[in-house]
């Protein structure tokens, strides 16, 4: 009998789950081997028994000085992958002396505005060695192209790294708004870059499409997953009208997902989306290379689920939404810090989050045996659950025209900010609980000291970047700039003139700003 209970996605949960939730369930069809079709059980065969998922930190704040300071300190304590944060300028193609920029210099993240900001950021990092993942979207050419000449300054040919650019600008236009370009445009940018990088920098995660700003923006995790594959499959087709071969650029494809503290759902809804996009990609577009077919995912834990109150709470909700990121197979894994609702986090507090990943994968049971909860009468019927409503959001995606049809008629954002009011409805009437903030509060918080970022940082940057374009040959930033808009206008690959002139020292800003001359720049629907 229902007990009335929902998921998150607003599914049924029974309160007993028995051999009746799975009848008619085909092991050998709906899960198969881990590693093997239809991946449900896990991209690879033997998942953590032989290693555990990458542990990667996002950090990146104020100068490149600093932050490189913070990524010794990670890769000293057992971090295996760097994740870099980018300031709000940087992600937005401006510099940090244009008017724009003025007060978010090195807010959220660390300023980049050239070649020399990025030689600073991984000065003494072996980047042959470490795994670098780039939050960056409309200009995440610009900052792989930097990271590649940084890394040939050091030796390191393109063939050695390894790493991902998150590069999933249709998110920007539903949840998140770092978007530049309209969306044709950034299409295009997006397929040149897996051309290149499949020639260049094959190790290269060439995009991380991504659910997870969704999911903090209020998408349920049906939405979050349902939304993330639409997003994939425009890429996919765009790259495939471009001239691609989709097995030449799909094994390199990867995808970023939140971990909640609804750890069932959560484990249901990672095997779900491996499914469904294994599905899609040798029926839909007759992929035949496995490594086609595997949806291989970051995960970060929940921000939005983070409190001010009582914040070392946090600490347990962390713990459980790491927990179940392990549980559905993530490929790696960024565990927040406590004080995230507050401020950056301290050293101390980002020491605590890697620690985290390191007791799940150490001091726990759950890396001995590959999917633990195969079998399980619950998480089966849940993952069947999610992969029913999945499919049918997306068959709504596509009765709009596909993902960009879909963002112009403003129906993914709509949709997500209907969850988002939901939600914040049940926290109001106390029918969700949220611990520390409508039940069981303090009566008076204690206090916390936040990290500070230093007020100085934006006339630091200002000053470097006037030295620069003094020094640099100017007159050869001028020509590659006037090639890379002439190219824009036409169907050769962008990043080739680009990185001519990012060596020349043209500036991650003028470099937009050459390709905003040509494109111009995407207004949304409701700004009319």
């Amino acid at each position: 009998m229902h007990s009335g209970a929902r998921t998150e996605s607003g599914l049924p949960v029974e309160p007993v789950y028995d051999a009746a939730a799975l009848a008619g369930f085909d092991p050998a069809a709906k899960l198969g081997e881990p590693g093997r079709y239809p991946f449900t059980r896990g991209v690879y065969p033997s998942m953590y028994t032989g290693r555990p998922w990458t542990m990667r930190q996002y950090a990146g704040f104020g100068t490149a000085k600093e932050s490189n300071a913070r990524y010794h300190e990670l890769v000293n304590a057992g971090t295996g992958g760097l994740s870099v944060a980018f300031d709000l300028p940087t992600q937005m193609g401006y510099d940090s002396d244009e008017l724009i920029a003025h007060g978010e210099v090195g807010k959220v993240g660390v300023a980049i505005d050239s070649v020399e900001d990025m030689r600073t950021l991984f000065h003494g990092l072996p980047l042959d060695k470490v795994s670098t993942s780039m939050t960056i979207n409309a200009p995440a050419a610009t900052l792989l192209l930097l990271y590649q000449l940084v890394a040939e300054e050091q030796g390191i040919p393109g063939a050695k790294l390894t790493g991902t650019i998150q590069n999933d600008v249709l998110k920007e236009y539903i949840a998140r708004g770092t978007y530049i370009y309209p969306p044709k445009e950034s299409l295009r940018l997006i397929s040149d870059i897996f051309a290149y990088c499949h020639r260049e920098i094959p190790k290269w995660n060439t995009i991380s499409i991504s659910g997870y700003h969704m999911a903090e923006a209020g998408a349920t995790p049906v939405q979050e997953i349902a939304f993330t594959l639409a997003n994939g499959i425009e890429y996919v087709r765009t790259a495939i009208a471009a001239g691609l071969d989709v097995d030449d650029f799909a094994p390199r494809l990867s995808f970023f997902f939140v971990a909640r503290t609804t750890l069932l759902e959560e484990v249901a809804k990672f095997r779900a989306a491996r499914r469904i996009w294994a599905r899609i990609m040798r029926e839909q577009f007759g992929a035949k290379n496995p490594k086609s077919l595997m949806l291989r995912f970051h995960t970060q834990t929940a921000g939005v689920q983070l409190t001010a109150q009582q914040p070392e709470v946090n600490l347990v909700r962390v713990a459980l939404q790491g927990l179940g990121a392990v549980l559905g197979g993530t490929q790696s894994l960024h565990t927040n810090s406590y004080d995230e609702a507050i401020a950056l986090p301290t050293q101390k507090a980002a020491r605590l989050a890697l620690r985290t990943q390191q007791v799940i994968a150490y001091e726990t049971d759950v890396t001995k045996t590959v999917d633990p909860f195969a079998g399980s009468y619950v998480v089966e019927a849940m993952t069947d659950d999610i992969e029913a409503a999945v499919t049918e959001l997306l068959q709504a995606v596509e009765d709009r025209g596909g993902a960009v049809h879909a963002i112009e008629q403003g129906f993914q954002k709509s949709e997500i900010e209907r969850s988002a009011y939901q939600i914040a409805l049940e926290i109001d009437s106390h029918e969700r609980t949220v611990v520390g903030v409508n039940r069981f509060v303090l009566d008076e918080e204690e206090p916390y000291e936040p990290m500070r970022v230093d007020p100085t940082i934006e006339t630091d940057q200002c000053e470097r970047l006037a030295a620069l374009r003094k020094e640099r040959d100017n007159q050869a930033v001028r020509r590659a700039l006037d090639e890379l808009r002439t190219a824009a206008s036409g169907p050769d690959n962008l990043l080739p003139l680009m990185r001519e002139a990012l060596r020349l020292r043209a500036t991650g800003g003028e470099v937009a700003h050459a390709l905003r001359d040509v494109w111009g720049v995407y207004t949304p629907r409701d700004s009319f």
